[in-house]
């Protein structure tokens, strides 16, 4: 079963489609290619765009996340951004990640949208046990690095930390959890 460290908050499995932004923005950070960003919550969710946002912006901006190696800066703003990442109802994820099939439970990468399932955010996944904090970080930065360019990749070493573009919410294939692009 997933984690579920915030029982009492209930994800309706609906939206209206329309979201709200997260408002200000963060310094760049990393350098190399500067890639912009908004965060943004449907409206129907039981959480506040800043709440998320502060979520994302810390992993974003953590060294082990996508600045490290200077290919990335990142940097999140109030509007006209590069990529939207988006906290949305199952309905809404499902619609917005067509055509790829993400069952009312999956994330996606699709154009400029991280779409990121509200019912992840608030339960989790069972790879992750009670670590909501890390399942949260390993969200973002899966889907986040989809739009950066990067593929899935699978478990070379059993026991060894899994790379961050395995996709974790589905199975570790022998590898541990692991929430970071550079752990």
């Amino acid at each position: 079963p997933a984690a579920a460290a915030s029982p009492a908050v209930v994800i309706p499995e609906a939206g209206s489609g329309s979201f709200d932004v997260a408002p200000g923005g963060t310094p760049a950070l990393g350098s190399g290619q500067l890639v912009t960003y908004t965060v943004e919550l449907e409206a129907d969710l039981p959480l506040t765009p800043s709440e998320v946002a502060k979520v994302v912006d810390q992993t974003l901006s953590d060294p082990r996340s996508w600045t490290a190696g200077g290919t990335h800066a990142l940097q999140r703003v109030a509007s006209t951004p590069d990529i939207r990442v988006l906290v949305a109802t199952p309905d809404t994820t499902d619609d917005l990640c067509a055509p790829l099939d993400t069952g009312g439970r999956l994330s996606c990468r699709n154009g400029n949208l991280v779409v990121l399932n509200a019912w992840r955010w608030v339960n989790g996944a069972a790879t992750y046990t009670e670590d909501l904090r890390n399942y949260r970080r390993y969200l973002v930065n899966h889907e986040f690095g989809h739009a950066l360019g990067n593929s899935h990749q699978y478990c070379a070493e059993p026991s060894a930390p899994a790379p961050v573009m395995l996709q974790q919410t589905k199975g570790l294939q022998g590898c541990s959890a692991n929430p970071w692009p550079t752990p």
